[in-house]
């Protein structure tokens, strides 16, 4: 059993920033100001004349009081900013690794930190600590003035960070950070009190009158009171998750609303939370503190311990927040936050509820994005940018990282250059790449931080991607590793993330499945992962995500009673054959509605309905039923089916009437999926011929037009309509006479891609093996086909493949005629879709061919035997 895989053999103490070094030596004189720079991309194709922009790079500029410095170019702004503060640490002499305060040295700064915050001058301060400060001040009785600690604990970034340098295991375990802050104030008679045992700490002297004047003026003029509304979860899983409405007086402080909720008579033993979900969020959990609380409060700052709390816990909630809760809890979103001296408050409903338990685990953040719960799932491939709906996967593994505490995943790609990246999938036996060779190289801009080698990337390469998953201590949680080739980083990066959360999806659903099971689902999504970590940072973070049927009725699962007998019954379709049908790799779009049913449909409840959803056939984007009977229908065809009821959880997380659902679910029930096929989009040519073409269609085009170049020992190639320049890049791999290649197309944009694509490939040909080496002149023309140009006449050969079934028919008969009559190359080669990859002549000829199937048949065979011979121009008859 793997029980380590640290990146350091000891747990480092966080480290400043350069910014942040800066910050706290020079405060608001420090003056950053970012300017967007440009740097020339050089053309390196001759005959273009478009302007290529390069990529948005930043430069920061750091002004001090004595003098001022100025970063290098960066991509990312706060790149640029914190280079600027390395080289002005630099300049005064300032060694980052001797700056970091020892455990000692963050000790002291913390009681300074908690005077400090007890100050005058702190309650006046535009901070979310001092908005509660001023809050205690309105309390009544002995609590008037009383600062609850855990308050303190959480609003406090820096006495956080400082506790963090005490002792690591903070971040493991946040209610250590009560013990630090007591312990400080106990060091401060002359400024605070504390009493034993309890969680709060007074001023011993009373804020003057002018500062309390003076703090109460920066608040809203007009007070009001607030209602709203909070979860109510409680320790015991036979009691139900129910709502419950937090009025707040406009004199009142909300804490003390919570604590009386939680029985509480003393609201300074409420404990709170870390947030859930974003940062900036306000959404916490509240519970109470046993009586008499525990604290640590011994002489040993580096090896303080977690007292046991000696409560039930509520698995319930500490699912949702990642660290133990305790005893019945509260679900609220209110607080003070930096942007307002006003309490902000959102309500929390038993849908957001529920939603927050399935976005625990990747699929259902997946299903959240797409709105459809009860539909979609997480696809099992990750195809093309363009099919991929909803979140990407790599944002979702991110989110999955930031909810479990985790550091943000490492991506690391390795670039292979395609003569290399050949030979070795040869080796393999497998697929050259991914996709296909018609696809451009670009790189999204949102994985700008990936590692990869720049010089590889544009010389023309296939990819491969790692991703690692660090715990906060630096401890290495997994690794990813497969070795697929792709044509685009973005790719490799997406469909390593998709590996990891696919696997992430299936052991978190099953986490005492036994080793041999496990050892083998890692190793089908090329999973190694270390089980110990593992266990502590997110396994033991997952109580409950996984909730059983039907948890309000005391996780009993109703009797169907015949309602339904498998996973899709009563399958009933209705409409007229159109003949379009999906197939694997059709992007889809669909009407559907789920309703909850009683058994004789006697009484229907609409769960969840959209009018227009899209997916992908055949990558598992939705649930497998809903597929099964999809793959059964034509565009215009209507289906009605009957499931199972999934957990309780996807089902009141999609309800639009939660009140009626948890009636439903009260008696003997099922989905029906009502569902429209409205729209079939055929994949791309490069996808399917995957798919039926071994080798490749756009293989066999080069290799014809190599074989006719060799055939007549041409020296000159145009290609009419190149595009992004594939096929004239696809020639550079082949050593041929061809000396002078040229392409024209109507868009610049792909001109713009084939002349980076082209350059990469040129500036290799010094290099004795590059089979491009007797290329002497590379030009592209920006222009329609359709218009004469002189400077395209009398090429050896020329292409065009691929555009004709664009163009209109006089269009068409127009460039036949030129190129035959005026351009006159010695070798046309012309190429166009079969029938059945050809949108417009479907719609054109749907009818005629309907009536009679044979002929349909006859007519596309006639058209594959044009296809094999394209020296010919189509015939569109």
């Amino acid at each position: 059993m793997e029980t380590g895989g640290s990146l350091v053999q000891a747990i480092r103490k966080p480290t400043l920033t350069p910014k942040a070094i800066i910050h706290q030596k020079f405060g608001s004189k420090a003056s950053y100001t970012v300017e967007e720079v440009e740097e020339p991309t050089q053309n390196g194709c001759p005959g273009l004349a478009i302007l290529q922009k390069g990529p948005c790079l930043y430069r920061c500029s750091l002004e001090l009081p004595d003098f001022t410095v100025v970063s290098g170019s960066f991509k990312k702004k706060k790149d640029a900013e914190q280079s600027a503060a390395q080289i002005a640490l630099e300049k005064l002499g300032i060694n980052l690794s001797s700056d970091n305060p020892t455990a000692e040295e963050a000790w002291r700064e913390l009681i300074a930190r908690v005077k400090y915050i007890f100050s005058n001058e702190f309650l006046s301060a535009l901070h979310p600590l001092s908005s509660h400060f001023k809050a205690a001040l309105r309390r009544v009785g002995d609590l008037n003035a009383s600062v609850p600690a855990s308050v303190i604990a959480i609003c406090d970034g820096k006495l956080n960070n400082l506790c963090k340098i005490i002792n690591p295991t903070v971040e493991s375990h946040p209610l250590l950070v009560l013990s630090y802050i007591m312990r400080a104030a106990a060091g401060l008679p002359e400024l605070v009190v504390s009493a034993e045992g309890q969680l709060s700490i007074w001023r011993k002297d009373p804020y003057p009158p002018n500062v309390i004047e003076s703090s109460i003026s920066q608040q809203s003029d007009v007070a009001e009171s607030i209602t709203t509304t909070a979860i109510y979860i409680p320790c015991s899983p036979e009691k139900a998750v129910e709502p419950v409405i937090l009025n707040i007086s406009s004199t009142g402080y909300y804490l003390d609303v919570i604590g009386q909720i939680l029985g509480l008579s003393d609201a300074n033993m409420v404990l709170i939370s870390r947030t859930i979900g974003k940062a900036s969020s306000e959404t916490r959990l509240y519970f109470a503190a046993p009586k008499s609380y525990p604290l640590d409060m011994s002489s040993d700052l580096l090896n303080a311990k977690v007292v046991p709390f000696g409560g039930p816990l509520n698995a319930k909630a500490s699912s949702l927040c990642g660290q133990d809760i305790y005893g019945d809890s509260i679900l609220a979103s209110i607080g003070y936050t930096w942007k307002g001296q006003d309490i902000f408050h959102e309500d929390v409903t038993l849908q957001s509820y529920y939603r927050m338990l399935i976005s625990k685990i990747p699929s259902g953040v997946y299903k959240l994005s797409r709105e459809a719960i009860l539909a979609a799932e997480l696809p099992l491939t990750f195809t093309t940018k363009t099919n991929w709906k909803g979140s990407f996967p790599r944002e979702i593994l991110s989110s999955f990282c930031r909810q479990y505490r985790l550091l943000e995943p490492v991506f690391c790609v390795s670039s292979i250059p395609l003569k290399a990246s050949s030979e070795l999938s040869r080796s393999n036996n497998k697929p050259e790449v991914s996709e296909s060779a018609e696809q451009e190289r670009e790189y999204a801009n949102e994985n700008e931080s990936v590692d990869v080698d720049p010089k590889l990337a544009v010389l023309g390469s296939s990819f491969t991607c790692e991703v690692k998953i660090y715990a906060k201590g630096q401890d290495l949680i997994l690794e990813c590793a497969p070795d697929v080739l792709y044509k685009k980083q973005n790719d490799a990066v997406q469909s390593a993330s998709l590996k990891v959360l696919s696997w992430l999806n299936a052991y978190l659903k099953d986490t005492y499945m036994s080793l041999e099971k496990e050892k083998q689902l890692a190793n089908v999504f090329d999973i190694k992962f270390y089980r110990q970590i593992f266990f502590k940072e997110v396994v033991k973070c997952l109580s409950v995500c996984n909730c059983q049927h039907n948890e309000t009725l005391g996780g009993k699962e109703p009797e169907l009673n015949g309602v339904v007998e498998n996973d899709a019954s009563y399958i009933n379709i209705e409409g007229t054959d159109s003949g379009l049908c999906p197939s694997n790799g059709s992007l889809l779009c669909v009407c559907y509605s789920v309703s909850l049913v009683t058994k004789g449909e006697l009484q229907k409840e609409l769960l969840e309905s959209i009018e227009e959803f899209e997916f992908e056939m055949g990558t598992g984007a939705v649930i497998p039923c809903l597929e099964a009977v999809v793959s059964q229908m034509s565009v215009g065809q209507s289906a009605c089916f009957y499931t199972e009821l999934p957990p309780e959880d996807l089902v009141l997380a999609a309800a639009k009437d939660l009140a009626n659902a948890l009636a439903f679910l009260t008696s003997p029930c099922c989905l029906e999926y009502s569902i429209i096929l409205l729209q079939v989009t055929e994949p791309p040519e490069d996808r399917m011929e995957q798919a039926l073409f071994n080798p490749p269609l756009s293989k066999q085009r080069v290799e014809y037009a190599v074989q006719h170049i060799k055939e007549f020992c041409a020296t000159s190639l145009v290609d009419f309509g190149c595009g992004s320049g594939s096929l004239l890049e696809s020639l550079l791999e082949y050593p041929t006479s061809l000396e002078t290649i040229a392409g024209v197309d109507i868009s610049q944009k792909s001109l713009s891609r084939a002349a980076k694509v082209l350059h990469s490939k040129l500036v290799m040909k010094s290099d004795f093996d590059a089979p491009c080496r007797s290329i002497k002149s590379a030009i592209l023309f920006d222009g329609s086909i359709t218009d004469f140009d002189s400077r395209l006449c009398e090429f050896d050969l020329a292409t065009c493949l691929e555009v004709i079934e664009h163009m209109e028919e006089e269009q068409a008969s127009l460039f036949g005629d030129i190129v035959l009559s005026s351009f006159r190359p010695r070798i046309l080669i012309v190429s166009t879709p079969n029938y059945e990859y050809n949108v417009v002549l479907q719609k054109s000829n749907l009818t005629s061919h309907e009536d009679d199937p044979e002929e349909k048949i006859q007519s596309q065979s006639c058209i594959r035997t044009r296809q094999t011979n394209p020296r010919a121009l189509v015939d569109y008859d």
